[in-house]
């Protein structure tokens, strides 16, 4: 593992009153789904939304900032993160119903919590959320979606702090949403969000979520995997467009292409990042060859290859 050199404490010395967590050479294959990757140069937990603008504040200008949330959707390559990898932790996973039908949810909040929630308060229009496997931050970030439902279709307005550590708040038109992505500049952070549900029955979200639930258990690997791999091109599948090209089951070294659904990488156990992304690469050839389409990630693959 790249071993970086130390800046935590000269980030400590700039910054006395931080409150938050930071370490450095933090291995951060724990974090992610996949469980692979190299180490963050320094890793930074925040206590709350002031603490991480106290610290964007004070942060120079040249050390770069990445953002990781459930780490879901995520290879982090082997050579590890340079600068500081923020991840939110418990001071912004609360979810609270407002009026008017209303979620507000912090970033590091899963989205099951959140269609969980609104179950629970009869609220209807988000049971689509429990499909999504990561937190708010990523559906902002991303236009998460599944099941029929996208982020967009039910966001009222997010919140996040910029680089210099000022609040930002951007209704859903300021969001720039489009399929899988978002408009808002790169180097904001998420912080909360407000979602928009309707009045529904209890029992009737709960019985939509079980389907969504029994849908992703039968069609979807559940290990070691970062959810779907690529998007899907206008008016096609893209698991269609592998399987067509003869990539299910396909390996590189300890990554697989999963035989059960094949927009999916699987790490069999031994994999590293590099047979990851190596795999993805390889599919990407194949269906181009194949089909004349060129698959984009939707997987989101963050620091350096191991030299």
């Amino acid at each position: 593992m790249r071993i970086f050199p130390d800046i935590t404490a000269e980030l400590r010395a700039r910054m006395p009153g931080l409150r938050g967590r930071i370490a450095a050479n933090q291995p951060l294959g724990a974090f992610t789904w996949f469980r692979v990757g190299g180490a963050a140069q320094a890793f930074f937990v925040p206590a709350d939304e002031e603490d991480l603008a106290y610290f964007l504040d004070r942060l120079p200008a040249e050390i770069p900032v990445t953002v990781i949330g459930a780490g879901s959707n995520l290879i982090v390559r082997d050579g590890g993160v340079p600068g500081v990898v923020v991840r939110l932790g418990r001071g912004f996973n609360a979810v609270a119903t407002l009026s008017d039908h209303r979620l507000h949810a912090g970033a590091a909040a899963l989205d099951v919590h959140v269609a969980r929630a609104a179950r629970d308060a009869g609220i209807a229009g988000l049971a689509f959320l429990s499909g999504i496997p990561g937190s708010v931050g990523g559906a902002l970030r991303m236009n998460g979606g599944a099941y029929g439902g996208e982020t967009k279709d039910v966001l009222v307005e997010a919140r996040g702090l910029d680089r210099e550590g000022r609040v930002r708040v951007f209704s859903n038109g300021a969001m720039g949403f489009a399929y899988r992505h978002c408009g808002v500049p790169e180097d904001v952070i998420f912080t909360a969000a407000v979602f928009q549900g309707c009045a529904g029955e209890v029992a009737r979200i709960a019985r939509e979520m079980d389907d969504i639930k029994k849908q992703r258990e039968a069609t979807q690997p559940r290990n070691r995997t970062g959810g779907s791999t690529f998007k899907n091109p206008p008016g096609r599948k893209a698991w269609q467009l592998i399987d067509a090209a003869g990539c299910r089951g396909l390996t590189v070294g300890g990554a697989q292409v999963s035989p059960l659904h094949c927009n999916f990488i699987v790490n069999l156990g031994d994999a590293t990042a590099s047979d990851i992304e190596t795999l993805g690469e390889t599919v990407r050839l194949r269906v181009k060859e194949a089909s004349g389409i060129e698959l984009e990630w939707e997987i989101k693959r963050i620091g350096l290859c191991p030299s």
